[in-house]
């Protein structure tokens, strides 16, 4: 798996362990097209989000599909993940230097200030949102919609032309074509895949539509 692979990127939410084993779901979505897992916890010690961590890699362990931990690089550090996905106050500047240039880094852009710490940040990829409502995460920022991903992508490439950048918050098939169209690399999703009835099923439509989507901008 190339490290800048991020069509995909699905997102583990803590809370989705009240419903199923994260570590089975994260192989589950690895298997049937997630290009990046995403373990997000706000809420349990840092012990026990170590431990989960551990289940998850160990569950991920021949995929070839990395896993990053959301805003927590102790966690990452001790569980062994193969990096961290920050938000602009989360030591971005800092954080290559503690977890060093094998990791993946990712950072979320919401705004035009979040874009320059992005531009000066030594990070692998950005992810930009909320493009649209989701009731996954509480955001206090308006969503920037598709026209406003595609203005803060322009500014990020200006600086960074090869910076992978995705879109989050709200995607489901439909919209990762729209969000595809001006411009995403890929998609970042709890929902859409987590949620579903099948999440397999689930994983494999919204690759299938990232994809088409990427070969028809392509074109």
């Amino acid at each position: 798996m190339p490290k800048d692979d991020y069509r995909l990127n699905a997102i583990l939410d803590a809370r989705l362990a009240d419903k199923a084993n994260l570590a089975d779901l994260a192989r589950t979505a690895a298997r049937n097209g997630a290009t990046l897992i995403q373990y997000r916890d706000k809420t349990n010690t840092t012990r026990a989000m170590v431990g989960q961590a551990r289940a998850i890699g160990a569950a991920l362990a021949g995929t070839g599909v990395p896993f990053v931990i959301n805003d927590h690089v102790d966690v990452a550090l001790a569980a062994g993940a193969n990096g961290v996905h920050l938000g602009w106050d989360d030591m971005a500047a800092a954080a290559r230097a503690i977890i060093g240039e094998a990791a993946i880094i990712g950072l979320t852009v919401k705004n035009d200030p979040d874009a320059q710490v992005a531009i000066a940040s030594s990070i692998d990829y950005a992810c930009i949102g909320g493009v649209y409502g989701t009731l996954s995460k509480h955001n206090p920022d308006p969503p920037v919609g598709g026209e406003g991903f595609a203005r803060i992508r322009e500014m990020l490439l200006a600086a960074r032309p090869s910076l992978p950048v995705s879109a989050i918050a709200g995607i489901n098939a439909q919209r990762a074509s729209e969000v595809v169209g001006v411009g995403a690399d890929g998609v970042a999703v709890i929902s859409t895949i987590f949620s579903a009835i099948d999440p397999a099923v689930a994983t494999r439509e919204l690759r299938a539509c990232v994809d088409r989507a990427l070969k028809e901008a392509a074109r």
